[in-house]
């Protein structure tokens, strides 16, 4: 019993040493990284705010278990005999004795690894609390506008530089230096100064950037759950696939609330990298492109209105004669290149086919993104399985107002295709199908333009 005793405090010591060595290891290299200085106008930070971690080792799918602790009724009848004759008081103490040490040692094991999980779900909380922590003072380096409508970005640190372009009332900069009350900062692709009573940095900048930015969870694992409710044990309302990018509406203790096809659900923050995406400055020569386009958008969409009306009612009366209801889209409306109304168009031949996860056919069945790859696959167009690494393709749009047919519109872990009339040709969930929908039916975080 003496070795038992001396084997058990070994092993709960090595316990409690390595979780010192593991804190103590950390710990020294968060000061190793601290006394380099923080970062650098913000650029690292507004890709990422979380770092690799101990976290990223894991999978939702291979998560530990430990089963109550019960007495093995076989050795209890090997204990306890129902035979009439009693045993010898030697031959009874062996198995009994052997049994004890079964059961400690699985005690034991038990301890260990549940001291180990403790161990790694301190480390896991504490390097979320740093991170946050960092991402704060990154927040510090940013210069957010904060006016009515918006403030010039000049040349020169004063009213007599030309105007470069426009710093938008809520959209942020990255500060470079300070000039006689002016800013000199970086956004998009516009290098300049802002008059610094427009604006804040800073200490001041902290919580306006968490109001006006927009966080992010980029999935880290091969297939992740979103669930009903923030644990382990909840009911899953989704998949995401890994890269996949998700709107977050609300952070707890370790999981993150967002936005899927199916909902709103919970992610463990283990499974997912936060960031935060700022609005940018607009340039002169990119605010006088886009206000042309939008006055020959205006000029074509009145041109078109009356057709629009025809082709809505026939659309209309044509699906009133199938069997299952569909909402009749207007594919031709408003302006736009005679390519991107053919993608629109073709996309809208396969509503009513299956949503399948993962998939790629359009008669078989796809997900959101492998629709939105097939069918720019039918006009020689390449483009990602992944609806976040659709959010970078082609061109940007300037707001749903913008948008035209064959339009890449992108959502939380969702992407669709423009049809015109503010709808959208999309595979939505495996309860609908490929379906039309209204493009406003949620949050859009951006529209790309292939055509």
């Amino acid at each position: 019993m003496q070795k038992r005793n001396l084997k058990k405090i070994g092993r709960v010591t090595a316990c409690v040493v390595s979780a010192v060595m593991l804190f103590s290891g950390m710990n020294l290299d968060i000061l190793a990284k601290e006394a380099n200085g923080l970062p650098s106008a913000g650029i690292d930070f507004f890709l990422s705010s979380n770092a690799t971690s101990v976290k990223s080792l894991k999978d939702e799918d291979t998560e530990n278990t430990f089963s109550d602790v019960s007495t093995d009724k076989d050795a209890e009848a090997a204990a306890f005999p129902t035979a009439t004759a009693a045993p010898t008081a030697t031959a009874a103490a062996a198995p009994i004795e052997e049994q004890k040490e079964e059961k400690e040692e699985k005690e034991e094991k038990i301890i260990e690894e549940t001291m180990m999980a403790s161990t790694t779900k301190t480390v896991n909380q504490k390097e979320r609390e740093l991170e946050a922590k960092r991402e704060e003072e990154g927040f510090k380096s940013l210069v957010i506008a904060k006016v009515n409508d918006y403030v010039n970005v000049r040349s020169i640190p004063s009213e007599e530089g030309e105007i470069l372009g426009k710093l938008y009332d809520k959209s942020v900069g990255e500060f470079i230096s300070e000039e006689d009350g002016w800013y000199e900062i970086t956004s998009g692709s516009v290098t300049g100064y802002v008059k610094a009573e427009y604006c804040v940095t800073g200490d001041d900048a902290v919580e306006l950037a968490k109001a006006v930015g927009t966080r992010i969870a980029t999935v880290t694992t091969t297939t992740l759950k979103v669930r009903e409710e923030p644990g382990l044990d909840a009911t899953v309302l989704g998949l995401v696939p890994i890269e996949d990018q998700l709107l977050v509406t609300e952070e707890l203790d370790g999981w993150v609330k967002v936005n899927i096809e199916e909902g709103d659900g919970y992610v463990s923050t283990d499974y997912v990298t936060l960031s935060t995406e700022f609005v940018k400055a607009e340039s002169k020569a990119e605010e006088e492109a886009r206000l042309a386009k939008e006055e020959a958008e205006r000029k074509a969409a009145q041109e078109a209105a009356a057709k629009a009306a025809k082709e809505r009612q026939a659309a209309a009366k044509s699906s009133s004669s199938q069997d299952k209801e569909i909402i009749a889209p207007v594919i031709t409306s408003g302006s736009g290149s005679e390519l991107g109304k053919s993608v629109a168009d073709f996309a809208c031949q396969f509503v009513g086919n299956p949503y399948v996860w993962g998939g790629t056919s359009l008669t078989n069945g796809a997900d959101c993104s492998g629709f939105v790859m097939s069918v720019y696959s039918n006009f020689g167009v390449s483009l990602p399985h992944s609806s976040a690494a659709d959010r970078n393709v082609g061109s940007a749009v300037n707001g749903l107002e913008n948008a035209q047919p064959g339009d890449i519109i992108c959502y939380s872990g969702h992407v669709g295709i423009y049809v015109g009339s503010g709808q959208i040709v999309h595979a939505s969930t495996e309860k609908t199908g490929i379906i039309v929908s209204s493009a406003s039916y949620r949050s859009i975080l951006s529209i790309r333009r292939i055509f």
